[in-house]
């Protein structure tokens, strides 16, 4: 599927990804000074919910638009009782100064509704939110998901308001983070898509693009409202969050076996993935891993890649199915529902996670190995991920941010700060649902297919092994690095 788009306030460049042309808009806070032009006719942006994204969302666009010397507000809309009140207070949103305020006025005084709340959540309060919203506002969402519910419902947005996503390719705390980091650092931010689903006077696309900048994007693409829910869902079930959860701990629990000290088998599975590994990946690329082994070291990352990447494959494929039909978007409202008996808990319980905090407390730089045969697991996880998007038809900047990028630059490093509850729990209810729900199975997975064929012996398959190192997502990611920050995310320990 191709994208294209007009803007009259932005410059758009193309570029060309695994042979196929795109066009991006590159961000930076030197465009600061066009968001007026960008949010023409708006005069109140209302950013609904306080969850992974709406602090962030809400905090870069107030100091975004304040730099460009705006009158635009942004007004924080919550539930009256809220227990987020008083933290959207402490980030410097008042009902006093018109700047936070009950979710449903907010929503009727509002130009551009920001709908942050979570899934489950838009699936019950959407035709509430419709009523509220002015006739001729914009409804702006960060995940397609409400489209996706809509559709199994044979239902559509109201005909009266322009529909557009931004969708950062990060959690909340990463959009905030990289965007305080870009005060010194122009460019520094998270990437992120746009969607035009309905345009009413010809401004949709502008306000996605300014949205963008505005929450800090070194660049954004474009892509539809429904491939970005099917992406992200799945991406969140895959190599993000869930695919990682399992690979680690089914490695861990191998090396321990093998005879690892606790400490080391935590040391070859998560610190490789998240320090190492990430590292090369975020800063020269997929194939960087596999061109930094050589003798033994290859062929086991060889041996690995092969055993894992069907296995992968297979339930990457059922997962994007589950997506794509619509189960997974039921199962997320469903759970909505039980969590209201059965809340979230930690995920960092097991043996390895425990360890993993001593780990922690005695880093030591320049520490941590390049496990060969850790890295073969999570490229061929990885790769697999990738290969489904593309057979799906999503365009390449979306699979490299969703299966890469994402990954590396955004999520890994708070698992390397504090553990995978950190990670995971600090993303959206819809993500971390699918995390909890899919890492055992990658866990199991790997400990029913693929070990078994490396333990009998089995030997690297050349035709996979070349097909990862011909792969078109390379000369993609190379193109995609020349628009990464310099900086590196630097994550609160």
């Amino acid at each position: 599927m191709k994208f294209d788009f007009t803007t009259r306030v932005f410059d758009k460049e193309k570029i060309t990804l695994a042979g196929t042309e795109e066009y991006i808009v590159r961000g930076g806070r030197h465009l600061f000074n066009r968001l007026p032009d960008a949010f023409q006719g708006i005069r109140k942006i209302g950013v609904i919910g306080w969850g992974s994204q709406g602090p962030a969302q809400a905090q870069n666009l107030r100091d975004s638009l304040k730099e460009a010397g705006s009158p635009i507000v942004v007004q924080v809309g919550l539930r009256s009782g809220s227990a987020s009140w008083k933290s959207a207070e402490a980030a410097g949103f008042t009902e006093s100064g018109g700047t936070l305020g009950e979710m449903m006025s907010v929503i009727a005084e509002s130009d551009l509704v920001l709908l942050l709340i979570s899934d489950a959540a838009q699936a019950e309060l959407y035709q509430d939110v419709f009523k509220a919203m002015k006739k001729g506002a914009t409804l702006g969402l960060s995940h397609g998901f409400l489209l996706g519910h809509l559709k199994s419902q044979g239902e559509s947005f109201p005909a009266t308001m322009n529909v557009i996503g931004v969708c950062p390719k990060g959690m909340g705390p990463s959009v905030r983070r990289l965007y305080e980091q870009g005060r010194t650092t122009d460019g520094a931010g998270i990437n992120s898509s746009f969607a035009v689903e309905q345009d009413i006077d010809g401004k949709a696309t502008d306000y996605a693009i300014g949205w963008a900048v505005a929450l800090g994007a070194p660049f954004s693409f474009m892509t539809s409202l429904e491939m970005e829910y099917r992406s992200d869902i799945y991406g969140e079930r895959g190599i993000l969050l869930g695919a990682v959860h399992g690979i680690v701990e089914a490695l861990y629990r191998r090396y321990v076996e093998q005879g690892m000290s606790t400490e080391q088998a935590f040391n070859e599975t998560v610190e490789s993935v998240t320090g190492p590994i990430s590292e090369l990946v975020s800063h020269k690329g997929i194939r960087a891993v596999y061109d930094s082994l050589s003798g033994e070291d290859r062929q086991t990352f060889e041996i690995a890649y092969s055993a894992a990447y069907n296995p992968a494959r297979e339930i990457l494929q059922e997962i994007y199915d589950e997506v794509a039909s619509g189960n997974e978007l039921r199962s997320v409202i469903l759970a909505g529902e039980r969590m209201k008996t059965y809340p979230f808990e930690t995920i960092d319980n097991t043996p390895m996670w425990k360890v993993g905090a001593q780990v922690r407390a005695q880093r030591s730089p320049g520490g941590t190995p390049l496990n060969p045969f850790t890295a073969g697991v999570y490229l061929a996880t990885m790769i697999a991920q990738i290969d489904v998007l593309s057979a799906a038809g999503h365009v390449y900047s979306e699979i490299v941010n969703e299966s890469v990028i994402e990954a590396v630059d955004s999520l890994n490093p708070y698992m390397h700060a504090r553990g995978v509850s950190y990670m995971v729990d600090n993303c959206s209810t819809t993500a971390r649902l699918g995390s909890r729900k899919w890492a055992p199975r990658f866990d199991y997975l790997l400990n029913q297919l693929a070990f078994p064929r490396v333990d009998a012996g089995a030997k690297a398959d050349p035709a996979l092994i070349a097909a990862f190192t011909d792969h078109r997502v390379h000369s993609a990611v190379e193109t995609l690095l020349q628009y990464r920050p310099t900086v590196d995310i630097a994550v609160p320990m």
